[in-house]
């Protein structure tokens, strides 16, 4: 570490780098509040009364006070990603890796176990009174398996091709019960017989569902932001409870007591499920702190992963333009505000969207991009695209979605886009460790800067200098183009949320935005906060 810190300081020099004191030129400020998750999934509540939610993009399990309101890391990265976790009759405590397409197990001892390993898409599990332990593939694949709790024997796999059953439990009859995301179902599976039959329909996208200790059970629908009952004999559904959308799982203490989760406010509600009303345990304004941009009136979009959101610098109060499953936006990562227009991109999920900035209205996700890690407007209305993992930058032609055309490749990583005043659009190239001024009609390309280390967000300022994200390195720069000189605005900020193994490295984008005044704003993937950096 030592020696690294040592080329580092070398490398700062050769390249010109301002020797400054950065803590004496700028102040940090935070401007939104604290968020206790990098987004919130799967919930349960232990034997001994332990509230446990996980986390997929935060790659942890917490544990949540309710007294407090309060959230901790019970198992951190990077195992500890889970979008489904729950405890066995033994102590055993087992979790979904999604995006690793695993499943580990937590032994009363101590040891951990991989039970299921090769499987994306790894969402919900199960166990039975006997010990016995389910899971499904959702979303990257749709089938139910039987897993060896010893970790001894392959998955066995039960079914395919059920719908999405997602969150599910066992009920007293022994059969599991879970929904059908994709049919908007709630099913009933014996697991011996691979047999599934229909138990109650009409719902928006439900998520998951639990029993109480009574044998009622319950039914979150994500998409309506609501709580059902369900009569397991008639399908006949009574709403108990309503919230905002995207709720994600739920689950039952020792006492009846019901938790939920909502992935868009990063919250853990309780729920009185005899009159309805609902407590927030604890939640963030922010779910995850994705990219943001600036626009002229000086507030700040974010891309939120759940959430499209702007914040208002000088109070750090949030409001919400959209959310997942109960608007029409994809798992926005990315974002820019260029000619009258938002962009957003969803780097996992291929898509992109276009905003109308004045009155917000949205036009439809566009799907089909390879890892698409940022995109922005051009004047003539067509839309640049940056594919990261193919290392290319598509120009798609104004209202014609499916007119695409390359206008470079070869690049390195391909990250966050800019429009200059000129009309030359930039781009960081975040494995290449360079920006590239890229010419959209020919697609001849120059480097703008070099020898950077992992650079992801940045903006240019009044004074004509990009002011760079070097996530490598933990610190915003500020670069003159022409002379090449540099300065370290910040160093030692919270960015670089390690991402997993089989994800772009770029994973949550860090974006940097500069306000007319100079003041410097910048998204913590770590601390899911949104900065200020104040020059004194």
């Amino acid at each position: 570490m030592k020696i690294l810190k040592h080329a580092a300081a070398i490398a700062v020099v050769l390249m010109g780098v301002a020797a400054c004191s950065d803590s004496d030129e700028y102040v940090q400020e935070a401007v939104t509040g604290p968020s206790p998750f990098h987004g919130i999934h799967g919930i349960t509540v232990t034997k001994d009364g332990k509230i446990l939610a996980g986390s997929v993009v935060g790659r942890a399990i917490y544990e949540v006070d309710p007294k407090r309101g309060t959230a901790s890391i019970y198992e951190g990265p990077p195992v500890g990603m889970a979008d489904d976790l729950e405890e066995g009759p033994d102590g055993t405590l087992a979790w979904t890796a999604f995006l690793d397409g695993k499943v580990y197990a937590r032994k009363p001892g101590g040891a951990l176990l991989t039970l299921a390993d090769g499987l994306p898409g790894l969402n919900s599990l199960a166990w039975t009174e006997d010990g016995r332990l389910f899971a499904t593939q959702v979303f990257l694949g749709d089938a139910l398996y039987e897993l060896d709790p010893s970790g001894e024997n392959p998955p066995r796999k039960i079914m395919a091709g059920m719908g999405g059953l997602n969150g599910f439990d066992f009920g007293p009859d022994g059969k599991l019960y879970g929904p059908l995301w994709f049919k908007k179902q709630i099913a009933r599976v014996d697991v011996d017989t691979g047999t599934l039959e229909v138990v109650a329909e009409g719902f928006a996208t439900p998520a998951a569902v639990n029993f109480n200790s009574k044998g009622e059970l319950y039914v979150v629908d994500t998409e309506a932001g609501r709580v059902y009952r369900v009569d397991t004999a008639t399908g006949e559904k009574t709403l108990v409870a309503e919230v905002a959308p995207a709720i994600d799982n739920l689950a039952f203490d020792n006492d009846d007591n019901l938790f939920i989760t909502n992935m868009a406010d990063n919250a853990v509600i309780a729920v009185d499920t005899e009159s309805g009303a609902t407590r927030q345990i604890v939640s963030g304004p922010l779910a995850v702190a994705g990219d943001i941009a600036i626009d002229d009136n000086g507030d700040i979009y974010v891309a939120d992963l759940f959430a499209l959101r702007k914040v208002s610098p000088p109070d750090g109060s949030v409001s919400e333009l959209a959310r997942v499953w109960s608007s029409n936006i994809d798992y926005p990562l990315s974002i820019s505000v260029s000619n009258g227009h938002i962009a957003v991109a969803a780097l996992t999920a291929g898509a992109v969207q276009v905003f109308d900035a004045a009155s917000g209205v949205s036009f439809q996700p566009h799907h089909g991009f390879t890892t698409p890690a940022d995109a922005i407007v051009l004047a003539d209305g067509s839309v640049v695209v940056s594919e990261y993992a193919r290392g290319a930058l598509v120009r798609v032609a104004a209202n014609d979605w499916d007119n695409r055309t390359d206008i470079a490749t070869g690049l390195e990583g391909p990250s966050m886009l800019k429009l200059a005043g000129d009309g030359a659009l930039y781009v960081s190239e975040n494995a290449g460790g360079r920006i590239s001024r890229v010419n959209v009609e020919t697609g001849e390309r120059s480097v703008a800067a070099d020898n950077l280390s992992a650079p992801e967000g940045f903006d240019i300022g009044s004074d004509g200098r990009f002011v760079v994200a070097e996530v490598g390195a933990k610190r915003i720069v500020a670069i003159d183009i022409e002379s090449g000189e540099r300065e370290i605005i910040k160093e030692n900020l919270p960015i670089g949320f390690e991402a997993p193994e089989n994800v772009p490295p770029l994973y949550i984008p860090t974006g940097v935005a500069v306000a007319a005044n100079g003041d410097i704003y910048y998204s913590s993937d770590i601390d899911v906060r949104i900065y200020r950096l104040r020059k004194n």
